[in-house]
């Protein structure tokens, strides 16, 4: 078992393309997917576009979609030696953003990178809580690393959460974002 196998976690990844040849690298890959069986592990593939107005010499206005990232190509999958693999020998791609190469396993965007990007096109993510008001959690990231906390509300949409972390005797509360806690088991 390789250290890919290890690592079944979804998540989104920046895949460069040849600069232009966006679209053609996403359907690329959107076909190799169909093809080769990955749909269990490659989701979505997107090109980050907002759409702006543009004025015409007449006067006349009309929407043109613009590329938030040129050259870019954004995929959400779970990274395992076949997928990694299949996207990045995909034809218009040129790799990962993060891999180094010589079988560097890519990194993945946290969630707090993602959102903002996925908002921006339009597309709203939902993730799910691991845990709910009142449950106690390690914090595992932070000024409180190491510590219990109780979760004493859930920001669902900006994926943070208060939790209230003795200190000192004191409950006091603290935001985190939900990759710096973890559910108790």
């Amino acid at each position: 078992m390789s250290e890919f196998d290890i690592e079944k976690e979804r998540a989104w990844y920046i895949v460069q393309s040849i600069p232009g040849l966006e679209a053609a690298a996403k359907r690329n890959i959107e076909r190799r997917i169909v093809t080769m069986g990955m749909e269990d592990y490659i989701f979505n593939v997107l090109i980050p576009e907002k759409t702006k107005i543009e004025k015409k010499k007449n006067g006349e206005t009309k929407e043109v979609k613009e590329k938030i990232y040129p050259g870019y190509v954004f995929v959400d999958m779970i990274v395992t030696d076949d997928s990694w693999f299949i996207v990045r020998n995909t034809p218009m791609v040129t790799g990962f953003l993060g891999s180094s190469g010589g079988g560097a396993k890519p990194i993945p965007l946290e969630n707090d990178e993602i959102i903002p990007i996925l908002k921006e096109c339009g597309i709203t993510l939902e993730i799910e809580a691991k845990f709910k008001v009142g449950d106690v959690v390690d914090v595992i990231s932070g000024t409180f690393v190491g510590q219990e906390a109780t979760v004493e509300s859930i920001d669902i949409e900006n994926q943070t959460v208060v939790v209230l972390v003795d200190f000192f005797g004191r409950s006091t509360p603290n935001t985190l974002r939900f990759d710096e806690i973890k559910a108790k088991k």
